[in-house]
């Protein structure tokens, strides 16, 4: 049985998602609704069960910003106090439904899952490029009947992108590039990176870029356990000069792929996803290339990851695995989930 990170911050949406319509969510074997308030637009996260008979408030309905349950009527303020039930005047002191610590930043939506409080912001990881009007985002969300730490292993090594991605964004090199990787106990970061100075261009960035050649390719992962992950992608035309030594790139295309790993429930991740870029940032065509593309691309990943779920379900107990060098950075990152699981808060 899966044991899951709690007293952690997650995300529960992205800001667009959430407007006045009730939304359900299930985050850690939580079922959460979430709306915005009427006042000042504030998302309101609430256990998505009615104290009554659980029937859940995501499928009930809102009366200004109350939730109306839909079986037999109990209602529910913002702070998840009941404030109606039929036919009595007398409302039972345990009538409340669970409020969670909610933060919207860099157009997410995250919620703290645990018991310890208070529920600091300022731990929250960061994604500024989603919010920063410099980058244009395209983004999605993919629920995989799969472990969580699947998507994670899956994520921390790239090398799969040679044979299950060939054609989209993987080439030979990605797989026979050797990787560096460091790791911050103490911050719960792991850093895996694949530099390849000569690369074949996947259609990925030739059709957004509009390279014809050869590339120099960075992938350099910043994952921040235990839920957000980072690709910092730079492409160049071989023999282009390397960044500056103030940082300015001029030369290179940039990406910033971004992960929020939230897990649903026993054997069940969501996987949202986005891809912001730095160039041709109003070309609507490479837009909706990129969001198609890459949403090809993670179905590929969820297809995968549901196929083998189902076979290590199978699996005889005791199995053990067999690891090698392209797997030290998802190797770490499973040992910072599991000191972060049987870490007191």
């Amino acid at each position: 049985m899966t044991a899951f990170v709690r007293n952690q911050w997650y995300v529960a949406a992205y800001s667009a998602e959430v407007g006045r319509e009730l939304l359900g969510r299930t985050i850690l074997g939580e079922p959460i609704v979430l709306f915005r308030a009427e006042a000042d637009g504030a998302v309101v996260a609430l256990s998505d069960r009615c104290v009554h008979r659980r029937f859940p408030l995501s499928e009930s309905r809102r009366d200004g910003d109350r939730i109306v349950c839909g079986y037999h009527g109990f209602t529910y303020d913002t702070t998840g106090a009941c404030v109606y039930v039929p036919g009595q005047q007398r409302i039972p002191r345990t009538a409340r439904v669970g409020a969670y610590s909610v933060y919207e930043q860099d157009s997410l939506v995250w919620v703290w899952i645990g018991d310890a409080e208070p529920a600091d912001p300022k731990t929250i990881p960061r994604a500024p490029h989603l919010a920063d009007p410099a980058w244009t985002t395209v983004r999605g969300m993919e629920p995989i009947d799969a472990d969580y730490l699947l998507l994670v292993d899956n994520l921390m090594d790239l090398s799969h992108e040679t044979y299950l991605h060939g054609g989209y964004i993987g080439t030979p090199e990605v797989a026979e590039t050797p990787i560096s990787t460091e790791v911050d106990e103490g911050a719960g970061i792991v850093r895996v990176s694949r530099h390849m100075d000569d690369a074949e261009c996947p259609p990925f960035y030739a059709r957004s870029t509009g390279i014809t050649g050869r590339i120099s390719r960075w992938q350099d992962i910043e994952y921040q356990a235990p839920c957000l992950y980072l690709l910092h992608s730079r492409v160049a035309p071989v023999g282009a000069p390397p960044p500056g030594p103030d940082g300015s790139d001029s030369h290179a295309f940039h990406t910033e792929i971004t992960y929020a790993i939230t897990p649903s429930a026993e054997g069940r991740v969501y996987d949202f996803w986005a891809v912001s870029r730095d160039f041709a940032v109003d070309d609507e065509e490479v837009t909706t290339f990129l969001r198609d593309f890459n949403h090809k691309v993670v179905m590929q990943d969820v297809d995968a990851l549901n196929l083998l779920q189902r076979a290590l379900a199978t699996e005889p107990e005791g199995y053990q695995e067999l690891s090698i060098n392209i797997d030290t950075g998802g190797l770490a990152a499973r040992r910072i989930l599991a000191d972060l699981t049987v870490a007191k808060p």
